[in-house]
């Protein structure tokens, strides 16, 4: 298993790397809607710090439990954000 630190630097990597693309697709990419852009961008930061506290309270009898419910919630949520991304024109 992954320590907690390097799954916290993923999370922030992935947020990070969603957060880019939003913006750029805002920024350059003509007939954008900037308000729903502009919330999703909201979504995305309220995405990283809930996943990133999600990490550093780990339930204490159900660790493997905890991690395989993590990683589903968390690929969900990456999966929607990046449906809301494709649907922004």
């Amino acid at each position: 298993m992954a320590s907690r630190r390097e799954l916290k630097k993923n999370v922030n990597y992935i947020a990070g790397e969603l957060f880019s693309e939003c913006l750029i697709n805002s920024m350059f990419v003509p007939g954008t809607d900037k308000a729903k852009a502009d919330a999703l961008l909201a979504d995305i930061l309220s995405m990283q710090s809930e996943f990133v506290s999600r990490i550093s309270h780990t339930e204490p009898g159900n660790v493997k439990g905890f991690y395989k419910k993590f990683r589903t919630d968390f690929n969900n949520k990456v999966s929607e954000i990046i449906d809301a991304i494709a649907k922004l024109k």
